[in-house]
């Protein structure tokens, strides 16, 4: 049982918040378990944050589309390292945090991998802010749902600010990139950090558009997996496909944000990188032959492209 935050240090905010995460994660879980069609559950292993708090990882394994997959949800509080609080730009080093994570690795070469995240921040000095945002990797890049996928977004960034997606689909370009391959990680989606209650909103502003993010990952990325589970592929495209989570393994471990704190402030090691595949290759030099779909798709994996119209 996890417990829930400290009476003496709760707040509205956080109370409704955190709530909201634990709802969220069941509701996600559900809609993916019935996008998967396999009759495969979700596996939840709760745990215990040392600080204080704790949090519910679910995994999901050998499914019909989905070989590994996970919704991470989590609530916790403590004292961060001086380190982390200055990566930060904290002056207190007191903290709480509350989120959904989740990144699923389909079986099928034709099913793109995913990722979500929604957060929510206070410091010690009672500043707080939201964060997220969510992303597709296709082995093979289809155009038509590459489309769709940003116009799903696009569309309930439209009903909070006309600049949110423009400048989230930019910020997503330059987070999920690779510099040491110069390749985007896919074909990209929004990311934000620090939504700051007060100054980029009210809290009930900020919290529904992050709410809303969190609902069309789960209503898109179902849609995706039921149109394409059961497109056939061949032994070519798996070993692509394995290639291909390399790259996702390289960017969560060498350059993802999100991996790097949770480690530094003493998160749970198996729930953190439960976003690795599992299973995935490395060849040395290795380049798509040229005019193969495999270049194709090697092409689309640049920054500012305007997927609202390709």
């Amino acid at each position: 049982m996890i417990t829930s935050t400290p009476q003496a240090v709760e707040t509205f905010a956080r109370t409704t918040v955190e709530a909201w995460m634990r709802q969220f994660q069941d509701w996600l879980c559900y809609q993916l378990e019935s996008a998967d069609g396999g009759g495969i559950r979700f596996h939840e292993d709760p745990w215990q944050h040392e600080g204080g708090g704790g949090g519910r990882t679910r995994v999901i394994q050998n499914g019909k589309v989905l070989e590994k997959g996970g919704v991470a949800f989590s609530a916790v509080w403590g004292q961060m390292s001086e380190k982390a609080a200055q990566q930060l730009l904290m002056p207190d080093a007191r903290y709480f945090a509350t989120g959904v994570s989740v990144v699923q690795h389909p079986r099928s070469p034709r099913v793109p991998i995913s990722h979500m995240n929604v957060r929510y921040f206070e410091a010690g000095n009672g500043e707080a802010w939201f964060g997220g945002g969510l992303d597709l990797t296709p082995i093979y890049v289809d155009l038509a749902q590459a489309r769709w996928f940003h116009e799903q977004i696009d569309e309930v960034c439209q009903r909070y600010d006309a600049s949110y997606y423009p400048r989230f689909k930019a910020w997503a370009d330059e987070y999920f990139y690779l510099p040491h391959r110069q390749e985007t990680r896919g074909v990209g989606g929004i990311f934000f950090d620090r939504l700051t209650v007060g100054k980029d909103g009210s809290f009930e502003e900020l919290f529904a558009f992050v709410q809303d993010v969190g609902e069309v990952y789960g209503r898109a990325y179902s849609t995706l997996m039921r149109q394409n589970r059961d497109l056939p592929f061949t032994g070519r495209e798996k070993q692509w496909q394995l290639l291909r989570r390399g790259r996702y393994a390289e960017f969560n471990l060498a350059i993802d944000r999100g991996t790097r704190f949770g480690l530094e402030t003493g998160g749970r090691t198996e729930s953190i990188l439960m976003s690795l595949p599992p299973q995935v290759e490395w060849h040395y030099n290795q380049a798509p032959e040229p005019g193969s779909a495999e270049a194709q798709t090697q092409l689309w994996l640049r920054k500012d492209i305007d997927w609202l119209a390709v």
